[in-house]
């Protein structure tokens, strides 16, 4: 079963950051738990690894989509570039030319 945050519906978020398949989630990873069920510092301390390696994760795939994106950012970026330099001299070559029409027919 595939569990997908409410928090994504919002669109305030990219969504990548929000939807985890619990089915991803490390086995026995307490969701919410109250201090009341956890016992002895043994499970506490077990408790606290659980929820650094599951923040790791996430921040993992998160670094990754940031880094994927910013690399589509630069690549459209590079292409506009291309297309207005592109454009920019074919506008040179227009106006050059009708610089030319007009000083011949000054003449």
């Amino acid at each position: 079963m595939e569990h997908v945050n409410d928090s994504a519906a919002t669109g305030d978020m990219p969504a990548y950051q929000i939807r985890t398949p619990t089915t991803t989630l490390p086995q026995g990873v307490v969701m919410a738990a109250s201090p009341g069920t956890l016992h002895s510092p043994q499970q506490m301390a077990e408790e606290a690894t659980r929820k650094r390696e599951l923040r790791l994760l996430k921040n993992r795939e998160a670094a990754r989509e940031c880094r994927r994106k910013k690399k589509e950012y630069v690549k459209c970026l590079e292409n506009r570039v291309a297309v207005l330099e592109n454009q920019n001299k074919t506008l040179i070559e227009e106006l050059k030319a009708l610089k030319d029409l007009y000083c011949h027919k000054a003449e």
